[in-house]
């Protein structure tokens, strides 16, 4: 049970972070405004068996999974990112001239919930590419969220990830929805060039890059995951109205729901 000031200073904590991406609850009342709220569906993931093992969340940002992978039993968890969004893979086209001055920091939201959550969490500063079993060991279990659309070589980053896994790997990825439903049985990718993603996969091309990076994988599962309370914006006009209806019936159609469609696949490492 936290004090009043405590909690207090929570609140403020959180509030002056100025991006959170995972919704977090961090107790006493206090959750992070993020992006997306993985809660509601993190136990319709294809969770490998994490207790007593070593474990690592690839891009963690603000840390839900390697929490979730803590509060799961892992007996350690390695979180990696960046702390300076301007060496993030930003279209050539959309690169923001503020993140030229270095202006814009990661893991703040991390460090606020890691405190709060008194976690043993080790954070990591090392972009995925730099994954290294020389310098980080191998790890029997790695988690890998939302983050190959966000990249310009998503297969690199695949590689390096196999190079550090031991064992299984869960890679959850938003999927293009047009392409998953009229693709269903061929691996295929949308090139979309704006919105800070360089492509995006239908639910059969993630499981194609998932094997072609040398991991053998398992059959995958299709979640809906919620907006978060800094999320979704209300659609503005006629045209926005209509590109929403559009939009969240394929949604319906891919995932089962009105959220946003993610395929989530556990796959094993094969040497």
């Amino acid at each position: 049970m936290r004090s009043p000031r405590v909690e207090g200073e929570l609140a403020a904590a959180v509030a002056a972070v100025p991006h959170w991406y995972h919704t977090l609850d961090l107790g006493s009342g206090v959750v992070t405004p993020g992006f997306f709220d993985l809660r509601p569906v993190v136990d319709d993931l294809p969770w490998p068996d994490v207790r007593g093992k070593r474990c690592l969340d690839v891009a963690t940002f603000d840390g839900f999974y390697a929490f979730e992978l803590e509060r799961r039993g892992a007996a350690e968890v390695v979180a990696i990112d960046l702390d300076d969004a301007v060496d993030l893979d930003w279209l050539p086209r959309e690169r923001p001239e503020e993140l030229l001055r270095g202006d814009e920091r990661v893991g703040d939201g991390f460090r606020v919930a890691h405190r709060a959550l008194s976690s043993q969490v080790e954070r990591l500063t090392c972009n995925v590419y730099d994954l290294d079993p020389g310098v980080h060991g191998m790890f029997d279990v790695v988690v890998c969220g939302a983050l190959l659309q966000h990249l310009r070589d998503p297969f690199g980053a695949l590689l390096a990830i196999h190079g550090v896994c031991s064992g299984q790997l869960l890679s959850v990825e938003h999927v293009d929805t047009r392409s998953s439903l009229l693709h269903r049985r061929t691996p295929f990718a949308r090139i979309v060039g704006h919105d800070r993603t360089w492509w995006l996969p239908n639910v059969r091309g993630h499981v194609q890059l998932l094997h072609q990076s040398g991991f053998d994988t398992e059959p995958g599962t299709i979640v809906g995951i919620p907006w978060g309370p800094a999320g979704e914006p209300a659609p503005e006009g006629l045209r926005g109205r209509l590109h929403w209806l559009v939009q969240h019936l394929g949604w319906r159609l891919v995932a089962g729901s009105p959220h946003v469609p993610f395929s989530a696949v556990t796959a094993q490492a094969v040497r």
